[in-house]
């Protein structure tokens, strides 16, 4: 994970050194070498997601590829707003690591699981909710894409949300391999906990507006960006509403920096036009910057 844009470019090595420094401990070679079930704690993940994204996006900044706007998903907001100025390296990793560690202890405190359900609308979604009515043991935590939305709850909420969805034609309902219920009221004790530490650190306007998760509305306003960061935990990813937003205010070239291919995936679910291109590799950062530099945003 991000060992190649090290092995290849000084800008991803200098962020990964940094993070080591920052953290105490080697993220770098945990990262580069594992153990799998040591980087897979949510504590861990949530870091090693953002310092790879971070220094995709240095990469690609030195590059000449700058957006004109931004967005991520869940723990990748910190990394959007490390991105773009609104919070230092410093701080954006020191709090993703502490929202890790708290997310990690709710899940211990109130155990719960995640659920993608696929084929049902927003409204249908609504409509399971409403069926199962346990509005503190079980939430939507991820709009996705269209037909494709994740539930956050307590295993038993969940089996009952599963079997509502089905009888309204679901086409399936997929646990998924977490550790907690997260976007849920199940993290209220670590929304509590991450608020403490977004008072303690300072906020910036962000060179280019940043897509918040809870409204997928474009913020500029540190303190709006404070508030929003501290509702994330409990409230819904709006990751297709934000893809919606950011399409139509005419933006049609995306680039997923860090690790993974999965957001490519749900902008395509949204809109199969649009040009779509990767951070992951050395491969992949000199195709977006052929393809994007000079090119309109």
């Amino acid at each position: 994970m991000g060992r190649a844009l090290c092995e290849r470019y000084a800008e991803a090595r200098a962020v990964f050194e940094e993070a080591d420094r920052i953290l105490g401990f080697p993220l770098s070679k945990l990262c580069f070498e594992g153990p799998a079930e040591e980087l897979t704690r949510t504590e861990n993940t949530q870091p090693a997601l953002l310092v790879a994204s971070v220094a995709a996006a240095r990469v690609l900044d030195a590059r000449g590829v700058r957006p004109a706007a931004a967005a991520g998903h869940s723990a990748g907001e910190y990394s959007a707003h490390v991105a773009a100025g609104s919070l230092t390296f410093e701080d954006g990793l020191s709090l993703i690591r502490r929202r890790g560690e708290l997310m990690a202890g709710a899940g211990t405190d109130r155990p719960g699981t995640m659920a993608a359900v696929l084929g049902l609308s927003a409204e249908q979604i609504g409509a399971v909710l409403r069926a199962v009515d346990a509005p503190q043991d079980l939430a939507a935590a991820n709009y996705n894409s269209p037909g494709q939305v994740v539930l956050s709850g307590t295993r038993e909420a969940l089996d009952r949300a599963a079997e509502e969805a089905k009888r309204l034609g679901a086409k399936k309902v997929v646990p998924l391999q977490v550790s907690a219920a997260f976007h849920s009221p199940l993290m209220g004790a670590a929304a509590r906990g991450l608020a403490l530490a977004l008072d303690r650190v300072t906020i910036r306007p962000p060179h280019v507006p940043i897509y918040a998760n809870v409204s997928a509305e474009p913020l500029s306003d540190p303190e709006a960006i404070r508030t929003a960061l501290k509702e994330q935990l409990l409230r819904p990813v709006l990751w297709e509403q934000t893809m919606r937003a950011l399409l139509a205010r005419g933006i049609r070239q995306f680039v997923e920096v860090g690790s993974g291919r999965v957001l490519r995936g749900l902008v395509r679910g949204v809109d199969k036009e649009a040009s779509l291109y990767g951070g992951e590799d050395p491969d992949a950062i000199e195709a977006a910057a052929q393809a994007l530099v000079g090119a309109p945003a």
